[in-house]
């Protein structure tokens, strides 16, 4: 019922992204050793996780495929911007968040929008 909003949710997602990837400056929540890498992971997770409950079966393959292509193309922009760094470890936090993000779709946590929706329509 709601996946429209789910859709532009995780589309949004992507903006954001995109958006923190490529500004100068981006916010750092976190500042211990690698903290940039367990974000990009994180984010790269979510985002997986995110729309692996709106695809199944084989549109996972290229949504996963999809989002680490995203984040390879990411890290070349970066590199392009002459204020931000192009890093083989993003690419690599990228794509260890997106395989996180596949295996907690078969788990409860990749059910979490159907039973929000079922919460919202009373079921």
């Amino acid at each position: 019922m709601l996946r429209k909003v789910w859709l532009v949710c995780g589309w949004v997602g992507i903006a954001g992204v995109f958006f923190l990837s490529l500004m100068p400056i981006p916010p750092q929540p976190f500042t211990f050793d690698f903290s940039d890498k367990l974000e990009h992971a994180l984010a790269y997770c979510l985002l997986m996780l995110w729309f692996c409950q709106l695809y199944v079966g084989k549109a996972r393959i290229r949504l996963l495929s999809a989002l680490v292509m995203m984040g390879i193309c990411i890290e070349f922009l970066q590199g392009l911007t002459g204020y931000r760094y192009f890093e083989f470890a993003d690419m690599l936090a990228n794509s260890i968040g997106v395989l996180l993000g596949w295996g907690l779709a078969r788990t409860a946590a990749g059910r979490m929008l159907s039973a929000l929706e079922q919460r919202v329509e009373g079921k």
